[in-house]
């Protein structure tokens, strides 16, 4: 399977701004084939996955009265995303649902069905936790072939929960992300050890720009099983680049280097 990481600058809360930007950036990959990685073939292709950073919609906000998204339009939009190119959609959105603040995961199918996560650990440093409600439930989803684990930014630090455990693994972990440049040297090596200690992919996909707070500086990537990148951005700038998920090649690792069966539980 391909997978395409969209790495690009938000807009302060302006949902409809940056769908229209994502969208934009989709079409010049899907026309001109600005896409690198492995992949020889130019353009997206259908029976893939499109990966984008965490909160798209808005930029990560703390503060969501008023900015979280209660209509699910950008849920709307990621399905109509995932229709017209035929591959699955995935990114978090600052979400209020029943009057509660939530973090959420969308992992949306081409036939519009789709899984929900909540960020499991709220980034307490900037006061995510004071105003989101925190999810509990692990998310492991399939699509064509492949168990995709869902997470948003800060859980890349708390490996306990997102240990790969027989009899169900997963095989590749996506990571969403808004982490700032101060701290990308953790978010490179973070990266690698969750795919490395899990025998897996792991997707990260992070934004650029800036926002009131923060500078943000990329380094999406993803890791393969032995740590290495199949395909990363360049830093600082907007682009998406896309690699294959070779199951096959995952699954003699495992065989040959049973890692998993001696996993802490």
């Amino acid at each position: 399977m391909k997978v395409y990481i969209c790495q690009c600058n938000l807009l302060w809360c302006d949902r409809e701004g940056n769908r229209a930007h994502i969208e934009e950036l989709l079409s010049q990959a899907g026309e001109s084939g600005w896409t690198q990685g492995t992949a020889e073939s130019a353009g997206i292709e259908a029976g893939g996955l499109i990966v984008l950073p965490e909160m798209f919609s808005t930029g990560f906000i703390t503060m969501p009265a008023g900015e979280a998204e209660s209509d699910g339009a950008s849920l709307g939009w990621m399905k109509a995303i995932a229709k017209k190119y035929g591959c699955a959609v995935a990114g978090s959105v600052a979400t209020e649902d029943r009057g509660l603040f939530y973090n959420r995961f969308y992992f949306v199918k081409p036939d519009g069905t789709f899984v929900k996560y909540d960020k499991r650990h709220l980034f307490s440093f900037a006061g995510e936790d004071r105003r989101f409600t925190a999810g509990s439930e692990k998310v492991i989803t399939e699509y064509n072939g492949v168990r995709f684990f869902l997470q948003i930014c800060y859980d890349l630090r708390f490996p306990c929960f997102s240990r790969n455990i027989l009899p169900n693994p997963y095989d590749a972990v996506i990571y969403v992300a808004s982490w700032p440049s101060p701290r990308i040297g953790a978010w490179e090596t973070l990266l690698k050890a969750r795919a490395i200690e899990n025998q897996c992919y792991a997707i990260g996909v992070n934004r650029v720009g800036k926002d009131p707070s923060c500078q943000y500086n990329g380094h999406s990537s993803i890791v393969d099983p032995y740590g290495n990148a199949s395909a990363s951005c360049a830093e600082g700038v907007e682009e998406i680049v896309s690699a294959d998920l070779d199951l096959d090649s995952l699954q003699a690792f495992r065989d040959k280097f049973p890692v998993l069966k001696d996993a802490d539980r």
